[in-house]
């Protein structure tokens, strides 16, 4: 429902609608419909410019001369906003921020740390890591545990071979995206057939008909670089890298079931760890650059040598306090996957845990989950939990909560000594000052009041807060 109201708000030009979807309720801005069109499209087409702009600052995709691109330029209403497309050229700290999962693969892909293997490419060095490799790619496990084994360069000098095409490949199998030039896209087909991966072979010769197909009713438009986003391209990255941290737990937790992974028991591939992590007394053989690239904690440990790793057999041992197995185990899944199980027994450890170890994003997952605990009981020391722990958006759905069900909280001790505590904290308040959380609850019950029926309610909801301040001798 969410994303046609997206979709609705990018047509129609509401801005303010827009800017709640996106920045409270988290909805992505380059989600696609039915017909492979992006808000960002329809923005351009209905000559919206404020909503252009907005989507390019939350960092919506327009390269110049890809599908995307091309497309939204030549079905931009007004030159005004084919020019803001042209001159558009900012990564926001949004984009960032709402990617933090495929710029971290994108930084571990461009950068040598940790890599254990290097491919000679025609003489061009492409530094990578197994562990990824074999989790993404069967081939590449195979070849890992067969040819490739033990070594520590390995030479690809097929004349066939690209060695684009190939960082191509390797792009598409840390982040999921792919980024190739018109001309070399032959070449990236050959070598993703013989790498047998057979989904990116379709989805390349998807999108390249579908750009062949458009350009051919565009005359003078020409595509020269072909951008690979596939809709499942998360799904599918998270749940091969999950397998990173199946391999990684303790045999006390793990049970394997046959054909519940793509390798089976006696096929698993070879994982080169390199650290290992012990809690409670049970080891974790994990991998540091996934560790030390998602937090700064565990970055501190084992790169600024804080003396808690020690060495036994032919890994480096860190041991763990204040966490349990359970814990660790999920924290372990979020770190490789950016996903974890989180029920309500065992959310609250988790954000605690998080924030020990420095991992935003897992607190705002925690955050997220927590949301859909709301309840008329807990809603207070939801927002309590949201400011200890800086979770602004939860804050937030805590007070549209409070909206859409005043009449029960407002009644509440808990909630009346909320509002007393937020006034409480303005010194020298004075009559025109406000209450954080009235402000809030106000903001949702008057938003996108469209009926006379919904404006009578709203009002009605107003003079219930306003009895209520009275009551606690507060001016709001």
């Amino acid at each position: 429902m969410d994303i046609q109201d997206l979709f609705h708000s990018c047509k129609s030009g509401d801005l303010h609608r827009l800017q709640y979807l996106v920045e409270v309720k988290d909805v992505e801005v380059d989600v696609r419909d039915k017909w492979d069109s992006t808000p960002l499209y329809y923005a351009c087409l209905c000559g919206h410019r404020n909503i252009v702009e907005y989507l390019l600052e939350k960092g919506a995709k327009c390269e110049a001369n890809t599908f995307e691109g091309e497309r939204c330029l030549y079905g931009a209403l007004t030159d005004d906003i084919r020019n803001l497309l042209k001159s558009f050229h900012v990564i926001s700290k949004h984009t960032i921020r709402r990617d933090l999962f495929e710029e971290f693969l994108r930084k571990l892909l461009e950068s040598k740390q940790y890599s254990d293997v290097v491919f000679n490419v025609h003489g061009e060095v492409v530094h990578a890591h197994r562990c990824i490799l074999s989790a993404r790619c069967l081939f590449f496990a195979q070849m890992f545990k067969t040819r490739w084994h033990d070594r520590q360069t390995v030479e690809l000098n097929h004349a066939n071979m690209s060695p684009e095409a190939f960082k191509a490949i390797l792009q598409y199998l840390y982040t999921g995206h792919m980024e190739i030039a018109i001309d070399l896209v032959d070449s990236c087909i050959k070598l993703a057939r013989q790498c047998q991966l057979a989904e990116l072979v379709d989805e390349v010769e998807d999108r390249l008909k579908k750009t062949r197909y458009w350009e051919s009713s565009k005359p003078g438009v020409r595509v020269t670089t072909l951008v690979l986003s596939p809709a499942n391209s998360k799904e599918s990255l998270q749940k091969d890298l999950a397998q990173l941290a199946h391999w990684a737990l303790p045999d006390a937790l793990t049970s394997w079931v046959t054909g519940e992974l793509p390798f089976e028991p006696e096929t698993i591939p070879l994982t080169f760890p390199d650290i290992c992590f012990e809690v409670d007394n049970h080891r974790f053989t994990c991998h540091k650059t996934f560790f030390c690239a998602r937090s700064d904690y565990f970055k501190a440990v084992l790169q600024d040598h804080f003396g808690e790793t020690e060495c036994s057999e032919s890994l480096p041992v860190v041991h763990l306090h204040n966490v349990s197995l359970d814990v660790f185990a999920r924290v372990l899944s979020y770190i490789y996957s950016d996903a974890c199980d989180l029920h309500p027994d065992i959310v609250t450890d988790i954000l605690l845990t998080a924030d020990m170890y420095l991992l935003p994003g897992l607190k705002r997952l925690c955050g997220v989950a927590m949301a859909t605990y709301l309840e008329v009981s807990n809603v207070v020391s939801m927002i309590q939990t949201s400011r200890l722990f800086g979770l602004v958006r939860l804050e937030s759905q805590c007070a549209e909560f409070i909206a859409n069900n005043l009449s029960k909280v407002i009644a509440r001790d808990d909630f009346k000594q909320l509002v007393v505590e937020d006034a409480a904290q303005i010194e020298g308040r004075e009559e025109t000052d406000s209450i954080d959380i009235i402000d809030e609850i106000r903001f949702y019950i008057s938003s996108f009041v469209q009926t006379y029926s919904e404006m009578e309610e709203a009002n009605d909801k107003l003079r219930l807060i306003d009895d209520v301040l009275e009551e606690l001798d507060i001016e709001g």
